[in-house]
């Protein structure tokens, strides 16, 4: 293993303690909330491959998974055409023996109780059954769009189950930095909290006007 593989082994157990939220709330960009986990307890961190399908098609996915970066997640857009199965065991077994990290996908998988069983983190629209088509063109590693985000080769990607927020390449270290940030911080307020005190005055809410009712 290369000194740039165990960095990024590291950064990811870092991001997948700090979570999605706050993640998001720390400079991510966060995917609409119809991507969730596929199977409960996933989570993911790691660098994305994105991936462009043809609408109701997943050849560029098959490719993807040989061109994708061993540690990376893909990241695919299908277009509008999302209640199809675009992906489950049989690429399950293949993105694993790729040594991929897992699959973020704006439509839906299916064969849970298989990705479930094989430990594979997806996130996806939903569950379908249909099968999607291995003939139309697609594109491999360009900028994606998927839940609402642009998604580019080398970004970062932070999942569990309160959805996906994505970090600009670019933006990394300072959105890390964030990120340590503000969980010191709510630690802080947890004591607080656990100590008698209210969010009202820890956030300094008290001169906000509100009707109470009864007073």
């Amino acid at each position: 293993m290369n000194s740039s593989s165990e960095k990024n082994i590291v950064l990811a157990q870092e991001l997948i303690g700090y979570g999605a939220a706050t993640v998001g709330e720390s400079g991510g960009q966060n995917m609409a909330a119809r991507i969730k986990p596929a199977w409960v307890g996933a989570q993911l961190a790691a660098p994305a491959y994105p991936v462009q399908c043809t609408p109701s098609d997943n050849l560029a996915i098959h490719v993807g998974v040989t061109r994708a970066p061993a540690g990376s997640v893909l990241v695919v857009d299908v277009g509008t055409e999302r209640e199809f199965g675009y992906w489950g065991e049989v690429l399950t077994t293949a993105a694993k023996k790729a040594g991929l990290a897992g699959l973020v996908i704006d439509a839906c998988v299916r064969d849970a109780a298989a990705l479930e069983s094989h430990g594979f983190p997806v996130f996806s629209t939903g569950l379908a059954l249909p099968g999607a088509s291995k003939t139309k063109i697609g594109t491999v590693g360009a900028p994606a769009r998927a839940g609402g985000v642009l998604v580019r080769a080398g970004d970062w990607l932070v999942a569990d189950v309160d959805g996906v927020s994505v970090i600009a390449a670019n933006s990394l270290d300072a959105v890390v930095e964030a990120s340590r940030e503000r969980t010191k911080k709510e630690k802080k307020m947890f004591s607080r909290l656990q100590a008698g005190e209210t969010t009202v005055e820890i956030l300094e809410l008290d001169g906000l006007v509100i009707k109470v009712e009864g007073s």
